[in-house]
């Protein structure tokens, strides 16, 4: 945390050296994002029957949150690797590297806030109204009130997530080379495993309450579910279930106690695996 000044400025330099002599710069991440989100929500609220006013919301803010994580897991398994130069030269902790990651990533999560923004003020009468609903038959949700404050601490949480996260998989990765490309082959089945273009409503309206059961489990023992809704419930005015924050939790404290002990017996061997 004494090193705050160094890793903020180089998580900075990476998003300007990225889009570097680009005429509109890093506002690229905010349209890539813009118009990722409308036509999943355009195409997906048409597939499963629901209204746009309030699906495509849903599943803005959902690949907005996603992005975020999978930039923490993907970039996370490059971090000491891609920082092999510094690492070699620099005398600095491990966890430097890490918070760099993680607040690049922070700065491209800002940029794609600007989509949400914009959706929320054209959708705002769907949004604030109470009792809409997501899909035809799914759960009345409370509309968007002053629980949206719950949005800083959700945040706070998946950042701090995404420190331990950068710091475990990068110590492995350095020593096992195979984790990057098997993360990377995994990221598209963990997006459609995961509820961000579909909602577990959907699961009971189309299969009914009692064969949906099962499916509904598969979505609960997904922990990238939980992530998702701690942030995704306050930002559209969804219901806030408790049980979401008590998971990530939960997994914030074991896979920062995995991260530590990692760095203990590894931290000194990182200079020669990289």
């Amino acid at each position: 945390m004494r090193e705050r000044e160094l890793w903020s400025h180089l998580g900075w330099q990476d998003i300007k050296q990225r889009y570097r002599r680009s005429v509109i710069g890093p506002l690229w991440i905010t349209l890539s994002m813009a118009i990722t989100a409308i036509a999943l929500g355009l195409l997906y609220s048409q597939l499963f029957g629901a209204s746009v006013g309030t699906f495509l919301p849903y599943i803005t803010v959902g690949f907005i949150v996603w992005q975020f994580m999978l930039g923490c897991l993907v970039e996370g398994t490059e971090t000491f690797i891609a920082n092999e130069g510094l690492i070699r030269h620099l005398p600095a902790p491990l966890t430097l590297y890490s918070f760099r990651t993680a607040w690049r990533q922070v700065l491209l999560f800002a940029h794609n806030l600007l989509v949400y923004l914009v959706v929320v003020a054209i959708f705002w009468s769907d949004l604030a109204t109470p009792g809409y609903v997501l899909s035809e038959g799914g759960i009345p949700q409370p509309g968007l009130s002053w629980s949206i404050v719950l949005a800083i601490p959700a945040f706070a949480l998946l950042a701090l997530n995404g420190v331990w996260v950068s710091l475990l998989f990068g110590v492995i990765s350095t020593r096992f080379r195979d984790i990057p490309p098997v993360i990377n082959a995994l990221t598209n089945l963990l997006f459609f495993m995961t509820p961000i273009v579909w909602t577990t409503d959907i699961l009971t309206s189309k299969f009914g309450a009692a064969t949906s059961d099962w499916r509904i489990l598969i979505a609960e023992l997904n922990p990238l579910y939980h992530y998702i809704e701690i942030l995704r419930a306050p930002l559209i005015g969804g219901v806030q279930s408790w049980h979401h924050w008590a998971v990530v939790g939960g997994l914030t404290v074991v896979g920062w106690g995995l991260a530590l002990l990692v760095l203990r017996n590894y931290r000194s061997r990182v200079s020669y695996w990289v």
